[in-house]
C-alpha cells in the first residue's frame, strides 16, 4: 500500500515545526483559571501525518508529555486523529472538518465528562492559525444543557 498526500494533507505542513505554548485552563467551576507553559515539537510522516508531541507543566507541579496525530482520511472526507496524555489513560479519537479559509480545524471527540465521574461527553478541539507564526487549540466540552462550556486555550508561538 503506498498512499499519496492529497491536498487536504498540505495543511498539515502549517503545523510542522518547534512552537513555545502558554495555556490558560480553568481547573474546576468555582476557581480561577491557570495558566501553564510549554513546548511543541511537530514533525510530518511521509506528508500524510503530523505527529505533536507537547511537553509542559501540569496543574498540581510536574511535567506533562502529550501526543497528539492529526492527518486527512480521504475515503471519509474527513480529518482525522488521537490525542494521548503522561497524565491520562484515556485515548482521544478525532474526526473533523477544516473550514473554507483554511485557517480553523474543528476536531470533535468523546471523553470522560470532567463534571460527572464515570460518565462520557462530547468535545470539540479547535486548532486556528492566526498567522503563520501563531496557532491556538481550543477546548469545549459539551454540557447537558446543550451548551459548549470552554475551559482551555493554548497559545502556540513558532521558536
Amino acid at each position: 500500500m503506498h498512499a499519496e498526500p492529497q491536498k487536504e494533507h498540505e495543511w498539515l505542513q502549517k503545523l510542522a515545526g518547534e512552537w513555545t505554548s502558554e495555556m490558560e485552563a480553568s481547573m474546576g467551576p468555582d476557581q480561577p483559571p491557570q495558566t501553564f507553559r510549554g513546548t511543541d515539537s511537530v514533525r510530518l510522516i511521509g506528508g500524510l501525518w503530523a505527529v505533536c508531541e507537547g511537553k509542559g507543566d501540569m496543574p498540581g507541579g510536574g511535567i506533562a508529555t502529550t501526543i497528539m496525530t492529526i492527518g486527512y482520511d480521504p475515503a471519509r472526507k474527513k480529518y482525522v486523529g488521537t490525542f494521548i496524555g503522561s497524565m491520562m489513560t484515556h485515548m482521544w479519537v478525532y474526526e473533523g472538518e477544516l473550514n473554507a479559509e483554511e485557517t480553523t480545524l474543528t476536531l470533535e471527540t468523546e471523553g470522560p465528562n470532567f463534571a460527572a465521574e464515570g460518565k462520557m461527553a462530547k468535545f470539540r478541539d479547535i486548532i486556528e492559525f492566526k498567522s503563520d507564526d501563531h496557532r491556538t487549540l481550543s477546548s469545549y466540552m459539551l454540557t447537558d444543557d446543550g451548551n459548549w462550556q470552554h475551559f482551555m486555550t493554548a497559545h502556540y508561538r513558532r521558536s
